[in-house]
């Protein structure tokens, strides 16, 4: 880890504060730490909440959590998803989807999770992280004010009841949907909250039952129901309530199991635990970003649960601002880096609550999905697509057959010494050239090698196993997917961003992207 930057003004007591320890400020905080950013997180809660909030993660958030060396540990509390599909109460198949390999590394392309156990692991991580990283829980931010160089957090003890006061470069406000630093902010939170009002049963397992381990929509115009296989013997039920229903009709669990019974699901299959009730909501906040402060998660967009992509978005959140953060802070890129974030994040954000909308009329029986043999394009859940920005810090053009602002498969390589290992952990951590089968630096003007040498890249060469290396920085293309993308797109050269994202080719110029 670095010191702190020579241009941070002494009096400042962190280089960011986050305010909520959840899935997103867990993230935010151990992206920033990780690369020596000082941060200080505020959390009023001191244990990690009960209630499994979240239940899936895919590739794209697990390649996240590769970049911080967590991915193998948070993998062995999780569980493989093996497909989803939507049936009716008469056991009628609508649609059924089934994940394809992921091209993002060692992992599947979705997973069941215990958010408790996954936070418990993200926790433990910021533990050793210390002290570039300290946790405050127990502890409320009850006051914010900002200038022209940074923030002041007005913090209270919630046990003793003192206040201290905190200086920050930057604020990451990750305190959740009912956000009080929006709140005091001004910043309006626009869309809608759903009427109906959701039960959710959670259960560990005693014996299994027939297919268990899928994902199951129970669609139904009146009473469609999430049923979920959890990771570590848990299970989940969504289920909505009526309009002749209130929640004192289901609030202990006796009450429950007619729900459950009207699914076949019994006393001997499982044990129910807890349960809870919540509403649907499509909403976002007007804006990101006020001065110096920056919503993430649930603090900045609300969706409904169809998709699975809630907290995910929350933990991209993170890691977007993460990288932009830290290169600010370090003093390789100028501020105006961070308005790409919303540019980049909102866009993503608004594809999945759409996809989620959608998902959701399938379930009600609003829409029926195409038939197999229809010959009509299937209706896909958002995180089978591949992650592609559609704005941002990049160069060049987005969308059709450009990979400008895609992200980079990560096939099985080898490195110049014969290691055989995944593509990103020969790329390291930060900024990254590839060239295919040339050194990048051939295809950069002085200028251009100079920009990028200032951001601290790589340059890599990428030959198949059949080439004879150069003995320095190459990249053994093993199964030739990867060459086998660039040159699909007829790119020699490409530029990587810290995220794996795209950032410019020599198809349409290599110089640093402008902020």
């Amino acid at each position: 880890m670095t010191d702190r930057p020579p241009h941070m003004h002494a009096d400042f007591d962190t280089d960011v504060a986050v305010i909520g320890y959840g899935p997103s400020g867990l993230a935010a905080s151990l992206k920033l730490a990780h690369h020596g950013i000082r941060v200080m997180a505020f959390e009023k809660e001191r244990s990690i909440y009960p209630r499994a909030r979240a239940v899936t993660v895919n590739d794209w958030t697990m390649r996240c959590f590769q970049s911080l060396g967590l991915d193998e540990a948070l993998a062995k509390t999780m569980d493989p998803t093996a497909a989803l599909r939507w049936v009716t109460y008469d056991r009628q198949e609508l649609m059924r989807v089934d994940f394809p390999p992921s091209k993002f590394g060692r992992h599947p392309r979705s997973y069941a999770i215990y958010q408790p156990a996954m936070e418990e692991v993200l926790r433990s991580a910021g533990e050793r992280l210390a002290p570039a990283l300290s946790v405050h829980y127990g502890t409320e931010v009850v006051n914010l004010k900002q200038d022209h160089e940074g923030a002041e957090l007005e913090v209270r003890d919630l046990a003793s009841g003192q206040t201290r006061h905190i200086r920050a470069r930057y604020v990451l406000a990750c305190d959740g949907g009912s956000s009080a630093t929006r709140e005091r902010l001004g910043i309006r939170l626009l869309g809608e909250t759903g009427e109906t009002q959701w039960v959710v049963i959670d259960a560990r397992v005693k014996r299994w039952w027939p297919q268990r381990h899928i994902l199951t929509f129970w669609s139904d115009p009146h009473r469609p129901v999430v049923d979920i296989a959890l990771a570590q013997g848990n299970h989940r039920w969504e289920f909505p309530l009526g309009a002749h229903e209130s929640v004192a009709d289901f609030d202990t669990h006796e009450k429950l199991w007619p729900l459950l019974r009207s699914l076949g699901v019994s006393p001997d299959d499982i044990e129910i635990h807890q349960h809870a009730f919540y509403k649907h909501h499509v909403r976002h906040a007007q804006t990101w970003r006020s001065g110096r402060v920056f919503l993430l998660g649930d603090a900045a967009h609300l969706m409904p649960p169809w998709a699975g992509a809630g907290m995910q978005s929350g933990i991209r959140d993170a890691f977007n601002i993460g990288w932009k953060l830290v290169e600010v802070l370090q003093g390789r890129l100028p501020e105006a880096l961070l308005d790409s974030y919303e540019t980049e994040r909102a866009p993503n954000v608004e594809l999945m609550t759409q996809a989620a909308v959608q998902l959701g009329r399938i379930i009600r029986r609003e829409i029926t999905p195409p038939a197999p043999d229809s010959g009509a394009p299937p209706i896909e859940p958002p995180n089978r697509r591949d992650p592609a920005l559609d704005a941002g810090w990049v160069r060049g053009p987005i969308g059709g057959t450009s990979v400008i602002g895609k992200m980079l498969p990560q096939p099985d390589v080898a490195d110049a010494r014969g290691r055989l290992c995944l593509l990103d952990e020969v790329l390291g951590s930060g900024f990254a050239l590839l060239g295919d089968g040339i050194h990048p630096a051939q295809s950069l003007s002085a200028d251009e090698k100079a920009g990028w040498d200032r951001l601290g890249a790589r340059y890599l060469t990428v030959l198949s196993p059949t080439d004879q290396g150069g003995g320095g920085e190459d990249v053994i293309d093993l199964e030739g997917g990867l060459l086998a993308w660039m040159r699909e797109a007829g790119v020699r050269v490409l530029a990587l961003r810290p995220d794996r994202f795209v950032a410019a080719t020599d198809l349409h110029g290599l110089a640093v992207p402008d902020c």
